[in-house]
């Protein structure tokens, strides 16, 4: 070890020179070298370096030291190993976006329609008779207008044309904004290196090759690396290999550690041998990368045909690609994920619903589709029935065919007013506020310490009704410290001078103390001056070396006689031990154990305990007990963490034990010391939990600790209150009460237990998960309970997951933790989660006050539409304005409605729950309230207009005639109508102040001015194109005048009191149980959503075609393609905000539980969705044959 530090001083840089020769390795060396596993890679070492400090030789780097950090090595470093960065997936073009918006099949309809009119204006049948045509041709030349006919052709297309370029300005910001995310995220990871003998935190990206890393437990590896030192170093490869075991890595039998790798258990150090692409992960990366094209070719074709076997492979494929893309993507983030969920999956686990918004949304649109597709097809089929029969049946005319060029003039005119009632029924600018809204409520979580990694999991937790805390961290400062001890049958209620205690005593507590803590944990002295220590590393090994300190000793002196490579064998903390343990070996043979655990489990394997004179003296159970009662009970009453601290003695003669044999090694310990640790209750968690529980959440707290501790925090907290029946149990318990003789667990004792549970102590992660996903499935409440999870360990992934939000610790938190969970919490703070549900809440509410405007001008304009082409054979509203009102007026409303800040009056109703509508009854009371002013005005002005303002009537004009004032005066009433009624849906629960707050939100003010100046614009100078004439002063003052008229109308609606109104119906429900067909309700794995399945029954081709919830896919995709890889498929379903790897490899795919962020897109990747997922023809899922768990690799 000497020798090889002093050969390359920590000051070395290899400045001089510029060829692979500087370095004992080239790049292929260790990619070859890196390929190896296990056995060969140790025999490989042996041979050719003799061992791993011989490759440190080779890149220049001392085992202990490091690199120097020296800029010009580092740069050199780069050029001959290259960087730590794979690069993502090439952002889509503005022109590709722009493409996709025009797959719309409603804007292809139109573009269609513009044009087949526009051919049509432009010919000229020869000698079409004028009179034997009939009053069809009537005023065409009278006008000398016939040459105008193709302006409403060219403004259909200018129309579709704005739109396309919205929408995909649309997706280019968003993309833009989560490229953004992605790279902050990118940004917050960083990981531990040794440089010039100092431990620092670096971003992944500035990993070298020949870098000294630390690994510890939960760390995501970044690059690949050689083991050079290791305590019980336990490492999860599934995403690599596909191989759900933990794999022992040591010197002797497995030192390769490879990059997107979990450390499940243990600590060591590594030298970094491979980054970016040159490691396992950037290689397949590449290899795949080159083929990325013909793969997605591949994969479109076997989606559409070939048995599901053979479809999977194909997708297998490109999921490696992002299986193994850890280091800079978050494809890489899910594929981890993943495999967190391996301890728990022995049961067959019920994939989750998709967020309850999309599901509400789905179905709501495809109900207004139906409609919608029904009015369009009547207006189409009356205007041609009434055409056919006035032309040929009253006025008796003879089919002459150099009249049908004229004929078909009138048709296309009659389709593109159809098509124009499809658009305004569909609501797609729904989506779009969907989007707008989550984007931007995520844009503001940050600065609220919420980093949203899943854009559904902001909506979800509005919804939430349970959240499951972790203690440490999150309610408490994590910041622990010692206060009182046990040392030497005394105790100490404040930490005793060094004096009070035997100096053998004090002698082996402080060595304890000091070698049996990861060396990784340190106390810093402060940043600023008079601030306090800097905690680094384990909280509570923290609080043990701050009792060193205390003690008016050092640490530090015994860490470096004693350096982690003379450890002899080391046993970690891990959830199942709840201790961890040191051994030594001593000069005479002998062996020396330190250990440290929770109080009661540590104690229990005591068999001696130091007395006052420092010797052991025998520690009887009855002993046991009586310390249990007058020192830990009373320590723990009072909210104390109570550690022990103890150690054990191997004599020489006694040989080398068994160290495998954990239970036969960690016995007839003799107790050191018992110590109490606070970790004090942050100051505003108390507030944030009343405002939990007003606004209808039940906060549980599930922790590690001793019960009493658990109890007195929880009451410092508000989770207990005096004089409730809430219940507090341990984890053992806990299981006793809800497992049967069989030890499995069943739902109905479950659900005895959950409703008054409020503390769980004691508890594993198994216990976690359980009680969660009993939660989840309980169906004893009326509404399915919505939970969201803290967590910070590698071992919360499952709960994480399971849950419908995780929230994981972004402080404290593993890498492991961070990837299952859906929003990290930057500051670690309980009162960032109320924050979050205050902003979910604010989503759906944005989002139902986007409906309410959105379907009031639907149901008006198709009602107009229809009855203005049924009784005047054309539509009052022409095709271009309605697509004024409906594309660019949803658009900017959606940005309106979408962006209100939220308020604390958000909190102080319960959550909606799942089956909540969408549209309550006071929002349908709006909605049709508002539409019937809106139609009493507008029939009005369609049918006595032009009496009441003195103008020429615009009805039964013929084709091509100049626009008219009165139609203009109608449309533009309309538009003002709609503008002051987006006042009014500023407010959905009945309030009578609709201004209350408009301030605070510039953009609602901005959209509301922008669009009435643009209205202006399109009146006046809007002419042929827009079908309007410019309108006098005193015209534009009376259409203000009713416009204003809907804010009055709106107080008189507020005024009805909704319980009078039974007979309205609510709309937009989530799915129930009695609605799930019998074969949907099987607890399989595909388990598909509901609303989806409706889509899937019935005129499959209609819905996905004309339902313009395309518009929002398209909106999604940008999101989603800078994260994911895309599914030729997913584009039809309106769920498509869900992060989510549509890939899985293949030894995964059945056996794992769903990730969070895959709900709702099962029936994309469902092995039989083409063959109809349920019954459809092909066989069901379940019924597939099994497949064999062969390596992905």
């Amino acid at each position: 070890m000497a020798n090889n530090t002093a050969d390359h001083p920590p000051g070395n840089s290899v400045a001089e020179g510029n060829h692979d020769g500087d370095f004992g390795m080239a790049v292929t060396d260790l990619r070859d070298l890196m390929e190896l596993r296990s056995a060969e890679a140790v025999t490989l070492i042996q041979d050719t370096y003799g061992d791993v400090q011989g490759i440190c030789r080779r890149l220049k780097t001392s085992p202990i030291e490091g690199l120097s950090g020296n800029p010009v090595d580092l740069e050199k470093r780069h050029t001959s190993f290259g960087k730590n960065f794979i690069p993502p997936k090439k952002a889509k073009s503005f022109l590709a976006l722009v493409w996709e918006a025009l797959q719309d099949v409603t804007l292809i309809i139109l573009e269609i329609a513009a044009i087949i009119s526009l051919v049509l204006s432009l010919y000229h049948p020869p000698g079409g008779d004028s009179e034997a045509c009939g009053k069809v041709a009537g005023g065409v030349e009278d006008e000398g207008e016939s040459q105008a006919g193709w302006i409403e052709g060219v403004a259909i297309l200018f129309s579709v044309a704005i739109v396309v370029l919205v929408t995909a300005f649309n997706d280019w910001s968003k993309e833009k904004q989560f490229r953004g995310l992605q790279s902050r995220i990118e940004q917050e990871q960083k990981f531990t290196v040794i440089r010039k003998g100092q431990v620092i935190q670096i971003p992944v990206a500035e990993l070298v090759v020949g870098d000294i890393a630390q690994i510890k437990y939960g760390d995501l590896l970044p690059a690949d690396g050689i083991l050079i030192q290791g305590n019980d170093l336990k490492i999860d490869e599934s995403s690599l290999t596909g191989e759900s075991d933990q794999v022992r890595k040591s010197l002797e039998k497995d030192p390769m550690l490879l990059s997107g790798t979990h450390v499940m258990e243990g600590s060591g150090r590594m030298v970094v041998s491979a980054v970016g692409l040159n490691s396992q992960t950037g290689i397949i990366f590449t290899l795949l990368g080159a083929s990325e094209h013909d793969e997605e070719k591949k994969v479109k074709k076997s989606k559409k045909q070939g048995p599901p076997e053979n479809r999977n492979k194909a997708k297998t494929q490109d999921g490696i690609a992002l299986e193994i893309q850890p280091l800079k993507s978050e494809e890489a983030a899910e594929s981890e994920e993943k495999e967190e969920v391996k301890p728990v999956k022995k049961v067959n686990v019920t994939k989750k619903e998709k967020s309850v918004l999309q599901g509400k949304l789905t179905k709501l649109a495809v109900q207004i589709g139906k409609a919608g597709l029904i009015m369009s097809a009547l207006t189409v089929i009356i205007l041609i029935l009434f055409f056919v029969i006035d032309t040929f049946a009253i006025q008796g005319r003879t089919w002459l065919s150099e009249c049908i060029p004229i004929y078909i003039q009138y048709f296309v005119k009659f389709f593109i007013i159809g098509v124009t009632v499809l658009v305004v029924a569909v609501p797609e600018g729904l989506p779009l506020a969907v989007t707008i809204s989550l984007a931007y409520s995520v844009k503001k979580m940050m600065k609220d310490n919420n980093l949203v990694r899943h854009l559904d999991a902001c909506e979800t937790m509005g919804n939430a009704t349970a959240i499951c805390s972790d203690k440490t961290g999150t309610l408490t400062m994590n910041r622990m410290t010692v206060v009182q001890a046990y040392i030497g049958d005394t105790h100490y209620r404040t930490v005793p001078e060094p004096d009070a205690i035997k100096p053998e005593t004090l002698e082996t507590l402080v060595n304890s103390i000091s070698i049996n803590s990861a060396y990784t944990t340190k106390i810093l002295p402060p940043e600023k001056e008079g601030g306090l220590p800097r905690h680094v590393g384990n909280k509570t090994e923290c609080a043990l070396l701050g009792l060193v300190l205390e003690l008016k000793r050092d640490y530090q002196p015994i860490r470096e006689e004693i350096p982690e490579e003379k450890l002899y064998k080391v046993y970690t903390f891990n959830s199942s031990r709840k201790s961890m343990s040191t051994v030594l070996k001593n000069a005479d043979g002998g062996y020396r154990m330190y250990s440290k655990g929770a109080s009661e489990i540590v104690l229990r394997k005591c068999s001696r305990i130091l007395d006052t004179q420092g010797q052991p003296r025998n520690f009887k159970p009855k002993d046991r007990d009586e310390m249990v009662r007058k020192v830990i009970e009373p320590m723990a009453c009072e909210g104390l963490r109570t550690i022990c601290v103890a150690f054990r003695d191997f004599p020489a003669e006694g040989g080398e034990p068994n160290w495998e044999v954990e239970n036969d090694i960690l016995n007839e310990l003799t107790c050191i010391a018992v110590v109490g640790i606070e970790d004090p209750v942050r100051h505003e968690v108390p507030e944030a939990i009343a405002k939990c529980q007003r606004a209808g959440i039940t906060v549980r707290m599930v922790t590690g600790d001793n019960i009493n501790t658990a109890r007195a925090i929880a009451t410092k907290c508000g989770i207990l209150l005096p004089g409730e029946d809430f219940l507090c149990m341990e984890g053992k318990e806990f299981n006793q009460q809800i497992r049967n003789d069989q030890g499995e667990v069943e739902q109905e004792r479950l659900d005895k237990v959950w409703p008054k549970l409020r503390v769980l102590a004691r508890s594993s992660p198994t216990d976690k998960h359980t009680l969660v996903k009993g939660i989840i499935d309980s169906t004893v409440l009326e509404t399915r309970q919505v939970v969201a999870v803290t967590g910070d360990g590698t071992n919360d992934g499952p709960a994480l997951k399971k849950a419908d939000v995780g929230f994981a610790m972004g402080i404290a938190g593993t890498d492991v933790a961070k990837e299952a969970s859906d929003i990290i919490l930057t500051d670690d703070n309980f009162t960032s989660i109320v924050k979050a549900v205050m902003w979910g809440r604010n989503v759906y509410d944005s989002i139902s006050k986007f409906l309410q405007f959105q379907l009031t001008v639907n149901v008006v304009a198709v009602i107009v539409a229809f009855t203005g082409a049924c009784i005047t054979q054309d539509s009052p509203l022409k095709a271009v304005q309605m697509l004024w009102v409906n594309l660019i007026m949803d658009t900017l409303a959606s940005l309106a409605l979408a962006t209100e800040p939220p308020t604390e009056s958000l909190l102080l109703r319960k959550p909606y729950g799942r089956n909540k509508p969408l549209i309550s009854r006071t929002m349908m009371k709006n909605i049709l309230g508002h539409a019937v002013y809106q139609l009493v005005i507008i029939f009005t002005l369609l049918f006595a207009g032009e009496k009441i303002f003195d103008i020429d009537s615009g009805r039964n004009t013929p084709l091509h005639s100049p626009p008219s004032e009165h139609y203009t005066i109608v449309f533009n009433v309309f538009v003002m109508m709609q503008l002051f009624n987006e006042i009014n849906a500023r407010k959905i629960h009945g309030e009578r102040n609709v201004f209350e707050g408009i301030y605070k939100n510039p953009i609602f003010c901005s959209v509301v001015l922008g669009t009435f100046v643009l209205q202006i614009v399109i009146v006046q100078f809007g002419g042929k194109p827009f079908s309007c004439t410019a309108l006098t002063i005193d015209l534009w003052l009376w259409c203000v005048f009713i416009g204003v008229g809907e804010l009055l109308w709106g107080q008189l609606i507020s005024a009805i009191p909704t319980h009078h109104l039974k007979f309205l119906m609510e709309a937009g429900h989530g799915t129930t149980k009695e609605e799930m067909h019998p074969e949907e309700l099987q607890e399989n794995d595909d388990e598909i959503d509901h609303a989806e399945m409706e889509l899937r029954r019935g005129q499959i081709l209609w819905f996905r075609g004309l339902n313009r919830i395309q518009t929002q896919i398209k909106v999604v995709n940008a999101f989603r393609s800078s994260l994911r890889l895309e599914s030729p498929e997913s584009r039809s379903s309106i769920h498509s905000f869900m992060a989510h790897p549509e890939f899985v490899p293949l030894s995964e795919e059945e056996a794992r539980c769903p990730p969070i962020e895959e709900s709702g897109d099962e029936i994309e990747s469902l092995p039989s969705a083409s063959s109809g997922a349920t019954g459809g023809g092909g066989e069901p899922p379940s019924a597939l044959p099994p497949r064999s768990h062969e390596p992905s690799i």
